[in-house]
């Protein structure tokens, strides 16, 4: 019976065992970091209570999350309420699997990876949508409302910054473009392409929803957005989407912009976290550092000066490949 199992669904199956793993791990670590940095920022200790220096703070709060009572609105669609979580989850979990860590530690080296990525973290709108709509709460409905808005306005400039580098390499395939850059800074494409990082960097803040373009939850604004209704585990797995994704989104501008794996001396795939983390950090240190924008700047900053920009760089790059 197991002989009649492919090898590569065995591998595919292992593989997202071991993601689940790496995901929820990364959640307890970013938690704990983000509320550190946060408390420094602001000049206060943060967690200090549970653990030493409330090192297990975050796993209080997912034995707490567990622990709460599933609840669904009065009026709200039990069957879309409750789905919405979890198609906002697995997509972030197929994401990984075309993420090259290392010269030999990727799941599936396919030739679409990119378009793997763009494809699957933008089911997560959808997903943002019919949790609002169907939370029976107006403040759910206009937190998703803003995040269609803003995640259709910023995918068009991210495309187009991806296409930059798609252009540069000429190939979709996430390894190939890591493996043709250098071990050193001076060979990495943010070297060429110091604008198209800048863009495609401020566009991941607006589509993962990091401040200051959180205004699909805006806590002052709309007491939590689009996950107004949600507790216990519905919440969890928001969180842990947002977390998820916000880790997809470094893999990506590593592989693009900051040689992926390549790197001196020590093996890829620790050059690939050390980067993959540094990315996750000054996204942290902004969201504590820069006030929220309002909605009609948010959108202004994307049509009067993202696209304009990107478009420009698309253009500059398509004219020195073609001299």
């Amino acid at each position: 019976m197991i002989e009649a199992i492919p090898t590569q669904f065995i591998i595919i199956f292992v593989s997202m065992l071991a993601i689940m793993a790496f995901v929820g791990l990364n959640a307890v670590v970013l938690v704990y970091l983000e509320r550190k940095i946060a408390g420094f920022i602001h000049r206060r200790p943060g967690p200090y209570e549970v653990g030493p220096h409330g090192i297990l703070q975050p796993i209080a709060d997912g034995l707490k999350l567990v622990g709460k009572q599933i609840f669904t609105p009065t009026g709200a669609d039990s069957y879309l309420y409750w789905l919405a979580p979890m198609i906002s989850i697995a997509p972030a979990l197929v994401c990984f699997i075309a993420i090259p860590f290392g010269p030999h530690l990727q799941v599936i080296n396919t030739n679409v990876g990119l378009i793997l990525i763009l494809a699957f973290t933008g089911i997560n709108v959808l997903a943002l949508c019919i949790a609002g709509w169907t939370s029976q709460n107006k403040y759910s409905l206009l937190g998703a409302a803003r995040d269609v808005s803003q995640s259709v306005a910023y995918e068009i400039p991210l495309l187009i910054t991806v296409l930059s580098i798609v252009f540069m390499t000429g190939t979709f395939n996430l390894f190939d473009i890591a493996a043709g850059q250098g071990a050193w800074p001076w060979q990495w494409y943010i070297v060429y392409q110091p604008l198209a990082f800048i863009l495609f960097f401020i566009c991941v803040l607006a589509e993962t929803n990091r401040a200051p373009f959180d205004l699909p939850e805006a806590e002052s604004e709309l007491t939590a957005g689009f996950h107004t209704e949600y507790s216990g585990m519905g919440f969890a797995m928001f969180f842990l989407a947002e977390y998820a994704y916000m880790v997809v989104a470094s893999c990506v501008i590593a592989i693009l912009f900051l040689g992926g794996f390549q790197g001196p001396i020590v093996p890829g795939v620790w050059w690939f976290l050390a980067k993959v983390y540094i990315v996750l950090l000054v996204m942290i240190w902004i969201r504590w550092t820069f006030p929220r924008v309002r909605f009609d700047q948010l959108l202004n900053i994307c049509w009067k000066w993202l696209i304009p920009l990107a478009v420009l760089n698309l253009l500059i790059t398509l004219a020195v490949i073609a001299l």
